[in-house]
This record gives C-alpha cells, sequence and structure tokens, in this order.
C-alpha cells in the first residue's frame, strides 16, 4: 500500500473547527487511539471524521476514497462491486454521500459570491434512465471553464432554467461587470436571464421596487436546424445587449474561438457523459432516481472544478476563478468539514 491516500492522516487540531461551537482557536487532541479532539471552550468532543464524507462509515478511509475517485471517473457501479466485493448498496450509499458532500461545497465555495462570470454558457442534457427521459441542465464560465450549478428536472421548462440561473446569480461577484449569456435556441432561457439578473430600484413609495436589468447584460442565441439528424445550419442572434460588446467579451474569455457559439458547455456536457456511467447515451447502468443523477452530477462536476488540471489554464477551474491557490486531491475534498 504505497499510494498517499492510504496512509493514515495525523491528527492535527491546528485546522479543525468544532462542529459544537464553531470555534477553531482553542481545539485539542482528545484522543490518538479513537482520534477524536476535544474543544476547550465548549469542553465537548468529537470525532476526526465530524463534518466530511467519512462520518459514520465503517470502512477504511482509503477504500471509501478509492471507490468514489472512480465513480468521478465513469466506472459503472456493478464493476466497482465486481472488482472490490463491495455490496451495491454500500457503493450507492458512497456516492449519495459524496454527491451531498459536493453539493454543499459548490454552494459555500462557488455559489458565494466571488466568481467573475464573464462570458456564461448553459445547456441541458437528456439523459435516459430507469424511470423515462430526464432533463439536466448546467452552467458553466467560458474563462475558467468553472462549473457553476446543475439541475435535473422530468420537464424541459422554464422552471428548471430558472433555478440553474439563481445559483449563478448568487456567485456572481459583481452586478455591475459585463456579462454574457451564450444559450441554444430553447426560447425559455431569454425570459429567463432577464427575469433573473435584475436589481430592485426603491422609489420610496409602497409596493413592489422596480426591476432594473444589470446594466451590463448581453443575451446571445445559437439556433441549430436540423433535417433528421442531419445539422442543416446554424443561426446567431442576439436577443439582448450590444453586439460590439458581445464580441468584446468574446475575445476576452475565449482563445481561438472568435464567433458567438456554445462550444464549452457542450465540451462539458461530453465531459459528464465521459465521466458518470448513468449520463452515457448507451449504457446498462441506467440511474433508478433523479436524485442519482443529481448527485452523480455535483460529484463530478466538483472533482472537475478542484481536481482536474487543464493545460490551457495551467491548473483546475477553481484556480483559474481565484477559489482556490492549489489543485486538490480528491481526498482534500472529501476531507473538507462543511459549515
Amino acid at each position: 500500500m504505497t499510494l498517499q491516500f492510504m496512509e493514515q492522516r495525523p491528527l492535527n487540531p491546528m485546522f479543525v473547527t468544532c462542529p459544537h461551537c464553531q470555534q477553531c482557536s482553542n481545539i485539542g487532541i482528545h484522543s490518538h487511539q479513537e482520534r477524536r479532539y476535544t474543544c476547550h471552550d465548549c469542553g465537548r468532543t468529537f470525532a476526526e471524521t465530524k463534518g466530511t464524507m467519512f462520518y459514520g462509515l465503517q470502512y477504511p478511509i482509503w477504500v471509501v476514497i478509492l471507490v468514489v475517485t472512480l465513480l468521478a471517473n465513469g466506472c459503472p457501479v456493478a464493476a466497482i462491486v465486481a472488482a472490490f466485493h463491495l455490496d451495491e448498496r454500500t457503493v450507492v450509499l458512497w456516492l449519495n454521500k459524496a454527491g451531498m458532500h459536493a453539493k454543499t461545497l459548490q454552494e459555500q465555495i462557488v455559489c458565494a459570491g466571488q466568481v467573475d462570470l464573464g462570458q456564461v454558457q448553459l445547456d441541458e442534457l437528456c439523459v435516459t434512465t430507469q424511470i423515462g427521459k430526464i432533463w439536466v441542465a448546467t452552467a458553466m464560465t467560458v474563462f475558467s471553464r468553472l462549473f457553476l450549478w446543475g439541475e435535473v428536472s422530468k420537464t424541459r421548462d422554464k422552471v428548471l432554467i430558472l433555478s440553474v440561473l439563481n445559483k449563478v446569480k448568487a456567485a456572481a461577484a459583481s452586478s455591475t461587470d459585463a456579462v454574457l449569456f451564450a444559450v441554444d435556441g430553447f426560447a425559455a432561457y431569454p425570459k429567463a436571464i432577464m427575469k433573473t439578473f435584475f436589481t430592485n430600484v426603491f422609489s420610496g413609495r409602497p409596493g413592489r421596487p422596480r426591476h432594473a436589468l444589470w446594466p451590463n447584460l448581453h443575451i446571445v442565441q445559437v439556433i441549430k436546424s436540423r433535417r433528421g439528424k442531419k445539422l442543416k445550419a446554424i443561426t446567431r442572434k442576439l436577443v439582448h445587449g450590444d453586439l460590439q460588446q458581445v464580441y468584446e467579451i468574446i475575445h476576452q474569455t475565449q482563445v481561438g474561438l472568435g464567433q458567438i457559439n456554445t462550444a464549452f458547455i457542450e465540451r462539458l456536457n461530453g465531459t459528464f457523459r465521459s465521466r458518470m456511467s448513468s449520463f452515457v447515451r448507451r449504457t446498462r447502468s441506467l440511474a433508478g432516481t433523479s436524485s442519482r443523477l443529481d448527485k452523480e452530477m455535483f460529484w463530478s462536476g466538483v472533482v472537475y472544478n478542484f481536481c482536474t488540471i487543464h493545460d490551457t489554464l495551467q491548473g483546475t477551474p477553481a484556480m483559474a476563478a481565484g477559489l482556490t491557490e492549489e489543485a486538490w486531491s480528491v481526498s482534500d475534498l472529501l476531507w473538507r468539514r462543511l459549515l
């Protein structure tokens, strides 16, 4: 066992926060054998794994890390069951815990108002499951390749798009910087964007304040016409904003592509399809619930954001977005305690 994540981590109270009183300045080691800390402020003890994905699991931590790493990179559950002689329900439980941990982490770090949006691209995936077709909507920033958020729904409608856009707005560091939204021809996108990205203008009078769109908001659509399965034509349309500023944003946030496009979000969705066994177009690893798709998406998406190094970025998307200073390992990701 020479792999780094198979070695036992030494107890280090310097970077631990008490889950009971949220203090981190007076933490000590309660027991090396039981691997517990003690908080001298509130007098309570807590396990090393408290607040992490590993809390309550009875298997060796290195086994859990190895299995969820394989899950984040497209290994089907059935293959892991056969290779490690684990119960399928155990593997699915670990996937669900990793997915919930990742979703909370995504909300606390990415959707915390620290991201310069620049150009945002959105798209949807149609995924076949045991309960029928499910739609997955995703959003990303082009400059940093950062996956912002995703939502799962049985229907492709405005409600699905609004739920994604609300998280994109929560991630935005400023409402005055120029933002370009590049989307496909789905009619719900422009209305949902203009319904979400506004500021309240208070007049001092009773009633709801007036909604003013963000001053530098731009929306473009890439409409693809098909004849059967063959692509017939591509139409690029400005829906809102100034066309000259649109191309200025494109040149600032893209390398090699000087026209309106949705290539980056399509590439991200292709990465998701390759890294999630349930998302593959023709697969026998169908998800049984939409919740399973949600957990898979966030687990693979957060590993993509914080652990995957891009040659063009010379780091991870989270590093390019200024959210972290170095690439995380999957072990670092899972050991991070949530607030």
